[in-house]
Order: structure tokens, then sequence, then C-alpha cells
């Protein structure tokens, strides 16, 4: 599928606790022509939400520390700001439809870059969501952890 880049400003909240991952999804979006905010855990997700009400999407991991995980976020946000377009994402398995809030979107980790635009897509130009395909093979590139070289050679 390719990119359509939305024909409006869209703004993408992610909250993501792995910091690596956090960066290189930001980057990549802002690569899409989205602009990205970043929170580590629903606390300061909320804060964010709270000073900017020009967040068009919400992406969240469900497994992460702090008062409330990803799914427990989805749902608060689902009822205090109900336009916000939702995706929730977990490397831990499929997560249950019910689990989910009404119209959110779930992507299993790891996840190709071509399935971020797929279902970036799909929230904010229209079709809503519907399940995400799962991702079979190696560890996609775009989320692989890098581990720095030693000095020794």
């Amino acid at each position: 599928m390719s990119w359509s880049a939305p024909t409006q400003p869209t703004t993408v909240l992610i909250v993501e606790n792995e910091a690596i991952v956090r960066m290189e999804l930001a980057e990549r979006l802002a690569t899409m022509g989205l602009t990205a905010l970043a929170a580590g855990d629903a606390d300061e997700a909320i804060r964010i939400l709270e000073t900017h009400p020009e967040i068009d999407v919400l992406m969240t991991d469900i497994a992460m520390p702090g008062s409330m995980d990803g799914a427990r976020l989805a749902h608060h946000v689902r009822r205090r700001w109900p336009p916000v377009k939702i995706i929730v994402v977990s490397g831990y398995g499929d997560t249950p439809p019910a689990d989910l809030p009404r119209r959110a979107l779930f992507l299993a980790k790891p996840y190709w870059p071509d399935a971020l635009a797929n279902a970036l897509d799909r929230m904010i130009n229209g079709g809503g969501p519907r399940a995400a395909p799962a991702l079979a093979g190696p560890r996609p590139p775009f989320l692989q952890l890098r581990r720095p070289r030693s000095g020794c050679g």
C-alpha cells in the first residue's frame, strides 16, 4: 500500500515507554509528513492531550509503566477526547477487540513500515479501523533495536 499524506496538518501522539522505539517512530512519522508528539507513559500522554487540542491520532503501546497501561489509556482518551483516532500496538500477541475502545485499531509488534502506513492511512484518510495484518517472518528492520558495537574487533 502506498502512503497517502493527509491534506491537512495531522498530529500523532506516540505513547511508548521504550525511548529508542519512541524516537524512531517519531522520526518515521515526520518523514511521512505528520507532526509527532511523544510521551513515555499514560500520565505524560494525558498532560500532552490537555495542552494540545490539535492531536488527531493516539498511537499507544499496551505494556508500559505508570498509573495505567495503554489499553486503559485508550479507553480514557475515547471517553474524554472522542474525536481522537486510536491505534493500539503490542508485542505480546493479539488483543481481543472487546478490550479496546470503539473504533480503535490494533497493530501487532513488530510491524513493517508499510503496515504502520496502512494503519495510519485508514485512521486518518478514512476507511476506519480493521484488524491490521499480523507480521510473519523476521523482525522488521524499523523496530530492530541496535546494540552498540564493542571496541574490540
